[in-house]
């Protein structure tokens, strides 16, 4: 998922990771379990995978709160879904999500 990398702190990759490692790279909101880097079968679509690309949400949509108990590691159905009607601190377009039936 794109972000604008401005509003996040140089260290972003390494508390994103740590965040994720705890939550052993479930959602903690559907409990889907999700892959890990370099873990995704080659036989997946994109869209397969992608669902099951594990992200950090900030609980209180500030990009600049980088406390443990403001981040919740999430899905990206999960995601999108709490950023769900313009809420949040995205951009609209921000965030997308192609679904392939």
């Amino acid at each position: 998922m794109p972000m604008n990398r401005d509003r996040y702190p140089s260290n972003w990759s390494e508390i994103a990771t740590a965040i994720k490692e705890k939550a052993c790279w479930r959602c903690q909101r559907c409990q889907r379990q999700c892959y890990r880097p370099g873990e995704k079968p080659k036989d997946l679509t994109r869209s397969e995978w992608t669902t099951l690309t594990l992200s950090v949400h900030h609980s209180n949509r500030d990009p600049a709160d980088n406390r443990a108990e403001n981040l919740i590691p999430l899905c990206t159905p999960c995601h999108l879904a709490s950023h769900a009607g313009r809420r949040g601190n995205i951009t609209p377009g921000q965030l997308s999500f192609d679904l392939e039936f």
